[in-house]
């Protein structure tokens, strides 16, 4: 009923408005000699003539910055580098051939003042470190807008990508009664004012259940709420924030990132479920380096080495891989069994930088809802390594026996006896994974710290903003 509906006569004010609004990376891309513009942002460098005054503007839609030259008479006062400015004028043809402004018009939002606390002068470098202590103004730095451009554009081509493979994407809790790893790194939940629900509280209940009447996590996972969705969707994903409270400081972890996490019904092949990641990270990797080679180049530099986009990733198993580092590598492995991240990293260099999958893992090194083997000692596991950042994918087939798994988790202290209810009622099998966003943008832009690419990074003892 709504296909014939026309809109006609809209108001010239919203026209207006949405012209002056047009970013600055539309008219270096649209722009015609001769156009007259408006444009907003901040001044990013400012170089002063006798005649004339030349200004680098940025808006942050773009890498790019567009100059705008203004007669020095029309200069406001205070006109300094990270200014906030609007400039009028008319396009026209730098000596170069690039589009620039003639303004005839600049009004000063607001200046910026390097000598009242201001932390980043003009032309100056600094570490990712010293940026890092500054997280309120770190987005204008222009390595960052970097970052946060490809992190944006990451998650439309990831839904874009899943979309068009018939996935539905699921909004899965932060709030959780279980610990999907098991591992016991939660965060528990517990109101602040306890004051305001021990009116409602049961007898003889803990501090920790006074709110829920049970104990409640930030979620390390949304992958057994995708199983719940999947055995009716049949492909299911979610992309958001979990957390993890490990005691690490390193480059790799943080307390609190993104993940996606995609589950697939009636899946039972680990060859197909290594088929599906390979496929989306190569697909959702090309793009990003045709629709921001800028950004990438910004962040990269000339070390943009993607010739593992055309090759197969490389598959061994947890037994082959141990071998590899002990006889070539020579290197001898923790009692525990677990791959040190630096083995990861030189395990990826072994295959000249090729992604890495490792299967076939130690059931006691996994989680209880993974498949086992038919050698009964190993579950159909894998982590998927990448250059840089070592494990960037883990995923597996999940048990769909009900005795296998009830014997498992009948003794943990979670109540999942409605886990155990998918494998009752039409139960099917299932695979699935989790990529870690963050780290998968710290890859492919070739950045040291896993701090350095999402927008307020915390981890153990810091929690800015």
């Amino acid at each position: 009923m709504f296909k014939h509906l026309v809109f006609r006569n809209v108001n010239p004010i919203f026209k207006r408005l949405y012209r002056v609004n047009e970013s600055i990376a539309h008219f270096l891309k649209n722009g015609k000699v001769g156009q007259d513009i408006t444009v907003k942002g901040w001044i990013k460098s400012l170089r002063k003539q006798k005649e004339l005054i030349f200004i680098d503007l940025n808006d942050g839609s773009t890498p790019q910055r567009l100059q705008i030259l203004l007669p020095s008479k029309m200069s406001p006062q205070k006109l300094t580098v990270g200014s906030s400015i609007e400039a009028t004028g008319t396009i026209t043809l730098s000596p170069k051939g690039n589009l620039e402004v003639s303004a005839d018009n600049v009004h000063l939002y607001c200046d910026c003042d390097v000598n009242a606390g201001y932390p980043f002068a003009p032309r100056k470098h600094y570490s990712p470190e010293y940026v890092r202590e500054y997280l309120h103004l770190r987005p204008r730095t222009r390595t960052f807008m970097s970052v946060l451009r490809v992190r944006d554009r990451a998650v439309i081509e990831i839904n874009n990508y899943l979309n068009n493979q018939g996935y539905i994407n699921i909004h899965t809790p932060i709030l959780t009664s279980n610990d999907c790893e098991g591992a016991g790194e939660t965060f528990n939940v517990v109101p602040e004012r306890i004051d305001l629900v021990k009116s409602m509280a049961k007898e003889n209940v803990s501090h920790d259940e006074i709110y829920f009447d049970n104990k409640v996590y930030l979620s390390v996972s949304g992958q057994l709420h995708l199983e719940v969705a999947a055995h009716a969707l049949s492909k299911v994903f979610t992309l958001g924030p979990t957390f993890r409270a490990e005691n690490s400081k390193s480059r790799f972890h943080l307390s609190e990132f993104y993940m996606l996490e995609a589950e697939i019904a009636f899946l039972t092949k680990l060859e197909d479920l290594m088929g599906i990641i390979e496929d989306l990270i190569k697909s959702v990797t090309q793009i990003l380096i045709d629709k921001c080679a800028g950004d990438i180049e910004m962040c990269r530099g000339d070390k943009r080495d993607f010739t593992w986009l055309n090759k197969n990733f490389e598959v061994v198993t947890y037994k082959e891989a141990m071998n590899i580092f002990k006889n070539k590598m020579h290197k001898e492995m923790p009692i525990s069994g677990k791959i040190p991240k630096e083995y990861e990293l030189e395990l990826v260099e072994y295959f000249d930088n090729i992604p890495v999958f490792i299967i076939d893992w130690p059931k006691q090194m996994k989680p209880f809802y993974m498949k086992e083997c038919e050698d009964g000692e190993n579950v159909a596991a894998l982590d998927l390594l990448a250059p840089g950042v070592g494990e960037v994918v883990g995923g597996s087939l999940r048990e769909d026996s009900y005795e296998k798994l009830y014997s498992r988790i009948s003794q943990d202290e979670n109540n999942l006896k409605w886990y155990l209810d998918l494998r009752k009622f039409g139960g099917v099998a299932t695979a699935g994974f989790g990529l870690g966003f963050d780290r998968y943008i710290q890859s492919i832009l070739g950045i040291s710290s896993i701090k350095d690419v999402i927008p307020f990074p915390r981890w153990p003892h810091n929690c800015q903003l």
